[in-house]
């Protein structure tokens, strides 16, 4: 049994309960979990306060700017110590409302190098939100990413670490669109329409002598559609029923590749007892993955651009790799006790073969969150990000590393699932089908707050036969990872800070070999006015490879801000 075969069975218990349906089944008496978040507002942020309530107005905006001295220490392989300073400016923002609600964190830092550091840019943030166009039927929804991320010679990334050198990369995505949820008499309607960009930058990836350079995923251009309506048992019909239909599509700029999945079904709810019920559906899907190959030079060899991306071949016809149609159907058991409990599992067949999925959600209190997912889908990067930050909760915070800025992979938030590690686990640029699973557990209590997640996810790429990816058909990569963080403020003046993540990566490409990504980091900061505060912040993170050299890292910072 592998290394990675061995973490999973520890973690099974965790991810082996389930993930979003593509398609809406009728409820049960129950709505959607209730897991509602704490009314603090952040200090040293402006709100305003409607009337009391669940629905009450709350706005919280809190800019601020930075400086900052970081000092690098590389233990691995060599012993060089590197230094910058940084200025930064940033805002944290939050509404909720009638009609409005959203989360926002963006920063920019401007970094100096000493020595051997160059200057640069960092932008790192992500916002969630939505708008009401018609209050309670038609909103407008909208969401964004902007990371840095180190990539491996095997696609593999190490999210939340030092990010130093000519490896790292930048990670952005954006989707919006609108979102429709009403009734015409008993029916329910549910729909809407998301357009998303994603774009990762072109990272120096180090390789070793013998491996071929790893194709980077360049951008793509993502198309999402949803529409359902069905009535619950007892209105009508002792069982629910109801009809959907759906559409994707990913139109990556590596070799012209396209996703495309229409499918269409109809679904029926069963009640066995005031909270149990037995779900299913049937109805039909057609998957299609093509893409064109690579320019060629007089020997046959793909040429790869300037920035190491293989050059498509405009001309060339669009070569199929992935095509099934025909019935698709799905069986399964729905418990929602009470608002606060939600599971769902199912068991069918789809994409060809066997499928499961479902979620579990589970809010003890108004201070304490428990979502588990499994899924199961056919995409790309593009596709796999734009429907991460889609099913981001809209009140949340973001978790950053304190010494580089960026985020560490989780946001903290007591609704649904927060983690965007395992879609950013690799950034190659093949087509593949998606299993996995995630867990997680979130936890506020006056002063403190705290989360834990796990996850693991299965890629099996899936490339045209006779195109410069096609040695990528079939070839499966695994990755298992952990993210935690913690957070307390001390007393009036004085908080801490603390993040342990970690991932492991089984490449399936056998040049490019398995890797180990682990790293913490801490903080405190004190406030010296109602507006200025100091902070210091200790880390270290690394990665065992088997190809290449380990690296290791430590790092510290101190800084201060000043909120206004």
């Amino acid at each position: 049994m592998s290394h990675l075969h061995r973490r999973l069975a520890m973690l099974a218990a965790c991810t082996a309960l389930t993930a979003p349906l593509v398609v809406h089944a009728q409820s049960l008496p129950y709505g959607d979990t209730d897991s509602a978040s704490s009314d603090q507002d952040s200090s040293g942020g402006t709100s305003s306060r409607g009337s009391g309530g669940r629905g009450h107005k709350r706005i919280t905006i809190v800019p601020y700017i930075e400086a900052a001295q970081v000092v690098d220490a590389q233990l691995k392989p060599g012993n060089d110590v590197l230094t910058y300073s940084s200025l930064a400016a940033g805002v944290d923002a939050g509404i909720h409302g009638h009609n409005a609600e959203g989360s926002m964190s963006l920063r920019y830092e401007r970094r100096f190098g000493w020595g051997k550091v160059r200057d640069g840019d960092v932008v790192s943030g992500a916002a969630r939100g939505s708008i009401a166009i018609v209050p309670r039927v038609l909103t407008f929804e909208a969401g964004g990413l902007a990371t840095r991320t180190r990539v491996e010679a095997n696609g593999s990334t190490a999210i939340g670490g030092n990010n130093l050198g000519d490896s790292v990369s930048q990670i952005y995505s954006v989707y919006a669109g609108p979102a429709l949820q009403t009734h015409v008499g008993d029916v329910a309607v549910e729909g809407h329409y998301r357009a998303g960009f994603n774009k990762v930058g072109s990272p120096h990836v180090v390789v070793s002598p013998t491996q071929a350079p790893v194709d980077i995923f360049d951008h793509s251009v993502v198309q999402n559609a949803e529409l359902h309506a069905g009535i619950k048992p007892g209105e009508g019909l002792p069982v629910g029923v109801g009809v959907g239909a759906g559409f994707n599509q990913e139109d990556m700029s590596n070799l012209d590749q396209r996703a495309r999945d229409l499918h269409a079904r109809a679904d029926v709810t069963v009640p066995l007892t005031h909270d149990v019920a037995l779900v299913g559906g049937i109805g039909y899907e057609d998957v299609t993955i093509s893409s064109r190959d690579a320019v060629r030079d007089a020997n046959g060899n793909p040429v790869v651009g300037s920035k190491g991306h293989y050059i498509t071949d405009k001309s060339a016809p669009r070569t199929v790799a992935y095509d099934t149609s025909g019935l698709i159907w799905d069986a399964g058991v729905m418990w929602r006790p009470s608002r606060r409990t939600s599971f769902e599992a199912r068991y069918g067949r789809r994409y060809g073969s066997t499928s499961v999925s479902g979620n579990f959600a589970y809010a003890p209190s108004d201070r304490t969150a428990i979502n588990a997912s499994v899924y199961d889908n056919v995409a790309g990067f593009g596709s796999q990000l734009t429907n991460a930050l889609a099913q981001m909760p809209a009140d949340f915070q973001m978790v950053r590393n304190p010494l580089t800025g960026d985020m560490s992979g989780c946001v903290s938030s007591l609704d649904k699932g927060n983690c965007l590690s395992g879609v950013l686990g690799s950034v190659r640029s093949s087509t593949f089908r998606a299993r996995g699973g995630s867990a997680s557990i979130s936890h506020s209590l006056g002063r403190m707050s705290a989360g834990l997640a796990v996850g693991y996810d299965r890629r099996r790429y899936v490339a045209a036969p006779g195109t410069a990816l096609a040695f990528a058909n079939g070839v499966v990569d695994e990755s298992v990872w952990v993210a935690s963080y913690f957070g307390a403020k001390l007393d009036q003046r004085s908080s801490l800070t603390a993040n342990v993540y970690a991932n492991w990566f089984q490449s399936g490409f056998a040049s490019t070999g398995d890797g180990t990504g682990i790293g913490a980091n801490a903080a405190y900061s004190r406030s010296i006015t109602d507006h200025l505060s100091a902070s210091a912040a200790l880390g270290i993170d690394g990665i065992s490879r088997e190809t290449l050299d380990d690296v290791w890292n430590a790092s510290a910072l101190v800084g201060v801000r000043y909120s206004f």
